[in-house]
């Protein structure tokens, strides 16, 4: 018999799909540690099997895409409507069919520790991804909306990969001439939606990161551009720097000519 160290390294190291075939092995020992072990295991398992029920149910978009004879799917998000700094950043990405990335769901669900973990395992398994960037200036030139929309298309065109069907979080993109798939709330719905939230949000908040050592004094590195109150004081006793999005920070600027 299996001393409990020896069950413990076993159960440790195990491969998830090798779990069930140790839990019957060891289940009907009745020694507390290795009920205790059991259990631990039995929870790792129900953990990684809910998470694959969950991913396959974020795959429901891309499968009907695939059936109907789509091959390269891409999923399309944004980050940065918001912000009064900054640019919007769109990321479009293409997973491979059946890949389940664990923990992609829509970033503003994951902790910045989880995103940049998820960030990595991405741009590393994806097929193809590609980020588009509209300034602030433009955004002011030509409004947030149909900035999002260039940057979403300026993402797609960059794909290494043409996609044949795109699905978009809540928007369409015009003049992509690819058949295409707004859903909204997309990014909790869509393996690929989500997955390009997360990699544009990563990408988004490194350069307000970067922005924060060249403009300091509005704290871009935790608030990433966004009209926190710790901001618009800023705004107010500094006046904007040049990343500030005019048209959002106008109210704030008093007699400041902007």
């Amino acid at each position: 018999m299996e001393s409990i160290n020896e069950i413990k390294n076993i159960v440790e190291s195990a491969c998830i799909e090798d779990i069930p075939q140790i839990i019957t092995k060891f289940e009907a020992d009745e020694r507390k540690g290795v009920i205790k072990l059991i259990e631990s295991a039995k929870k790792r398992y129900d953990g990684f099997y809910f998470e694959q029920e969950r991913l396959k149910k974020l795959c429901f978009y891309e499968n009907q895409c695939h059936s109907a004879g789509y091959k390269f799917v891409a999923g399309v998000d944004e980050v940065g409507r918001g912000p009064f700094a900054g640019p919007v950043v769109t990321a479009a990405v293409i997973l491979k069919e059946g890949d389940l990335i664990e923990g992609i769901n829509d970033s503003k669900k994951l902790t910045a520790a989880r995103r940049e973990q998820l960030y990595d395992e991405i741009i590393n398994r994806a097929l193809a991804y590609s980020f588009g960037v509209v300034s602030h200036e433009e955004i002011d030139e030509l409004n947030i909306l149909q900035a999002t929309k260039k940057a979403m298309s300026i993402a797609v065109d960059g794909l290494k990969i043409k996609p044949d069907f795109v699905l978009i979080d809540a928007l369409t993109i015009p003049d992509i001439n690819i058949k295409q798939k707004g859903i909204i709330k997309g990014d909790a719905k869509s393996i690929s939606i989500g997955a390009a939230s997360i990699i544009a949000k990563v990408y988004r908040d490194r350069m307000m990161t970067e922005y924060d050592k060249i403009y300091p004094g509005y704290d871009f590195a935790e608030n990433k551009g966004y009209g926190t109150k710790a901001h618009i004081d800023a705004i107010i006793k500094n006046g904007i720097c040049p990343i500030h999005r005019r048209s959002f920070v106008k109210k704030y600027t008093g007699a400041l000519n902007v």
